[in-house]
């Protein structure tokens, strides 16, 4: 039979709300309660829910679960003045702890998806890079085995077919309109685990390459875009669910020229991406678009490439190379050099930022950050949210809202106490 563990005394953030002085349940992989202590579980925890780590980050919640084990298989973790919050859910990473799932092979990627789990990130999509066609189509077999294995959610091709004139970081010698064959192809190399593709749906073929992806099951993303208003709207129309990067690589917004910001943001079906990492949108832009897109359809995103994780240096990035300067990510070299390549964010960084410095409540965050990415995935069945039979994928945080434990699938991946 499987342990039963009860996390208890924290601040458990449900679907519904937050409950002060909650508890969640853990059977084996899967969640089998969540919500307001009750029984011995409860009694266990109520005896230490007022005491200091309530009021501060240095008590129990910081690094010591207080709680015996129970007998019987059964075990309290007393995690007073600390927060559980779902695990996060990244729609958009490339690389971090000095891999990329650009490299093409198991052995990084598996380094990408560890960095990120320690960060909290239970669930993520593989991004690639632009490359060449065949080189993507092999990093896509690659990384499918990894989504059939349950390591990855699927795979996010970011180019080839996106704007020259809004390329950032992707190599421009590289791009190509999207020609529905091409795009079919890359689907097809994915072997049924391509779950989303950016491009720049004004470039010819772009609007059949979105009906086409729709028609596959494939979220159409825009993004790397010049394209209008009134052509983002097509774009939409055709089926694109996803605004990659809102703001990043696409024209402003302007007064007379909305372009595909006013487009993406006023659309109700669209779900919209954002960096916050304090670098690549400025807290009123930022709180501009959560606010008028609302928490159920913001997915906070990293864009995360090797450095993630990392010290700054020199890092691969697709065919590129990044330079990272204090933290921020810049291409180094060619033609555009100095353009912001991806981040180095995590998304537990992510999430505090919100919370502290953005002013956003952590229920919003919360949703943002786990429920909608998830929702947009179509797997807010298994992840996302606490409640009973869902995967038991969850962050603890302290009272200062700094990651202190991830648990994946009923395992601790970062845990204090047993470190």
């Amino acid at each position: 039979m499987a342990q039963r563990t009860h996390l208890t005394g924290a601040r458990v953030v449900l679907p519904d709300g937050v409950v002060d002085n909650g508890r969640v349940t853990v059977e084996g992989t899967r969640i089998t309660a969540a919500g307001h202590a009750a029984g011995p579980a409860a009694g266990h925890a109520a005896g230490h829910a007022a005491g200091p780590a309530a009021g501060h980050a240095g008590g129990p919640a910081a690094g010591h679960a207080t709680g015996p084990a129970a007998s019987g298989g059964e075990r309290v973790l007393d995690l007073a003045g600390g927060w559980i919050v779902p695990g996060f859910v990244d729609l958009h990473v490339h690389g971090g702890g000095g891999a990329s799932f650009s490299a093409g092979t198991s052995e990084e990627a598996l380094t990408v998806i560890g960095t990120h789990r320690r960060h909290g990130t239970t669930t993520m999509l593989a991004s690639t890079v632009t490359g060449d066609l065949d080189d993507l189509a092999r990093q896509a077999a690659t990384l499918s085995e990894l989504v059939e294995q349950g390591e990855l959610a699927g795979i996010h091709f970011e180019g080839p077919f996106i704007s020259p004139h809004r390329c950032g970081a992707h190599q421009p010698s590289l791009l190509r309109a999207p020609d529905p064959a091409d795009v079919r192809k890359l689907v097809d190399a994915a072997r049924g685990t391509a779950r989303m593709m950016t491009l720049a749906p004004e470039l010819p073929g772009g609007l059949e390459s979105v009906r086409l992806l729709a028609e596959s099951g494939v979220l159409a993303a825009v993004g790397h875009t010049d394209s209008t208003y009134e052509a983002t709207l097509e774009a939409v129309e055709a089926g694109a669910t996803v605004a990659t990067h809102l703001f990043n690589a696409m024209p402003s917004l302007l007064h007379r020229a909305p372009g595909p910001v006013a487009a993406l943001l006023e659309d109700e079906r669209i779900t919209v991406e954002l960096i916050n990492d304090g670098t690549h949108l400025h807290p009123a832009v930022l709180g501009l678009a959560f606010h008028r897109a609302g928490a159920d359809r913001v997915a906070f995103i990293t864009d995360a490439m090797g450095a993630a994780g990392m010290s700054d240096g020199r890092y691969p990035l697709g065919p590129m190379e990044v330079e990272v300067k204090d933290g921020v990510a810049r291409i180094s070299d060619g033609p555009t050099a100095g353009s912001i390549a991806g981040s180095t964010l995590t998304l537990d960084r992510a999430f505090r930022r919100a919370v502290t410095i953005d002013g956003l409540g952590v229920e919003a965050t919360v949703r943002a950050l786990s429920a909608t990415p998830a929702r947009v995935l179509g797997i807010a069945d298994r992840v996302g949210s606490l409640e009973p039979g869902k995967d038991a994928d969850l962050v603890v945080l302290d009272d200062d809202f700094r990651l202190r434990r991830v648990m994946r699938r009923g395992t601790w991946v970062v845990h204090p106490e047993l470190s």
